[in-house]
């Protein structure tokens, strides 16, 4: 109540200001504070903080979305449209027109600051869209900062929009003297993120599956010409509270597993505190520890901690063929995991696994897949 008091206050206070401009000057400002309310949400105050730690613009002191954007708006103007983009990204994510594919780890170092590479993939993505060349189109190349909501781990990303003239259309709009029709040139968005640590790469843009492949063939030929292709990834929720109690984690003779542990876990208390707790001895489980060190003060049975990430370290039985191999797989809350690391053949086999011991939620279906609504 008292929040909504003071914006109430504020917005008075604004059309107070206001109210001695030109009524077109009022038109334009009111224009714009509209078009930063669009924002005053939880995903524009996390593309605003991505973005700002990107540009090393701090935000310590400001209290709420609407201080953060008006800062921007009045001081650092190019940001509030980043923040827009980023935000757009934010919505998508995980949606039909974002993809997210991983490269394999060959050591290969990515051309991301590269002019020439950039250039071309701008001049492809003109004709990905089919649009001709003269349309107008702009690159913008930036830093940003992604926190990892379980664990608060900071990611550096690089992150690229590309703005391109798109067709026109034909709008009534008043001129000096009377209504007419006018036409205006719209604008197309293609957003993409790379984490060039992991070696990913997301890609958000209308189109469908197969226009972002292109995108993606683009990015490879351009970005990372002597690298093998990446696969998609896609996003599944990991199921950590199944690890609350021992976990029975059952393998069969085909598996091949020696045996399977719990290595770390990392928890997270309902007032912000972090704990990570890792296995060291080897006649003790992670479990047994944690009961025989904190009893009933453990994180596993106390209330108000989650469990926000876990490791795995899985024990493959030597054969004949071949001495025996530790896939180790990392899962973070929500939906992060290190299984798309492995090859093709191990990441299905982990996949099926983690699936057996409820730690990986379904497939989603295809009506989880439909764009959210705007």
């Amino acid at each position: 109540m008292e929040q909504q008091r003071a914006r109430d206050s504020f917005g008075e206070t604004i059309e107070g200001l206001l109210a001695d401009l030109p009524d077109t000057q009022q038109d334009a400002i009111k224009a714009e504070l509209e078009f930063l309310s669009t924002l005053a949400n939880q995903n524009g105050m996390d593309g605003a903080e991505q973005v700002c730690a990107g540009q090393g613009i701090e935000l310590e002191g400001l209290e709420g979305v609407e201080d953060v954007l008006l800062m921007l708006a009045t001081h650092h103007t190019r940001m509030i449209d980043r923040v827009h983009v980023q935000a757009s990204f934010l919505h998508r994510n995980g949606g039909k027109q974002w993809a997210r594919f991983q490269f394999p780890d060959d050591g290969e170092p990515w051309a991301l600051d590269k002019q020439s590479a950039r250039d071309g993939f701008l001049a492809e993505t003109l004709a990905i869209l089919k649009l001709p060349a003269h349309r107008k189109s702009e690159a913008d190349w930036f830093q940003s900062i992604r926190f990892d909501p379980a664990t608060d781990r900071e990611t550096e990303l690089t992150q690229a929009t590309i703005y391109v003239e798109d067709r026109a259309e034909s709008e009534l709009a008043f001129s000096d003297t009377s209504l007419e029709r006018q036409t205006v040139q719209k604008v197309l968005e293609v957003g993409i993120a790379c984490d060039p640590r992991e070696r990913i790469v997301e890609i958000c843009a209308k189109g469908g599956a197969k226009v972002r492949d292109q995108y993606l063939k683009s990015f490879s030929k351009h970005f990372a010409p002597n690298t093998k292709p990446p696969v998609e990834v896609p996003r599944r929720d990991v199921r950590l509270e199944a690890l609350r109690h021992s976990p029975d984690l059952k393998t069969l003779p085909a598996d091949g597993i020696a045996r399977v542990e719990v290595s770390s876990m990392s928890f997270r208390s309902s007032d912000g505190a972090l704990l990570m707790a890792e296995k060291r001895g080897e006649n003790e489980t992670l479990h047994a520890f944690l009961e025989r060190r904190f009893g009933s003060s453990s994180p596993l049975r106390a209330s108000g901690w989650q469990i926000v990430a876990a490791t795995l370290r899985i024990f493959m039985a030597s054969n004949d063929e071949k001495p025996g191999r530790t896939l180790t797989v990392t899962l973070r809350m929500p939906n992060s995991t290190s299984v798309p690391n492995k090859t093709g053949t191990q990441r299905q086999f982990v996949y099926d696994l983690l699936e057996r011991w409820g730690l990986l939620a379904p497939p989603p279906s295809r009506n989880d897949l439909l764009e959210l609504v705007e």
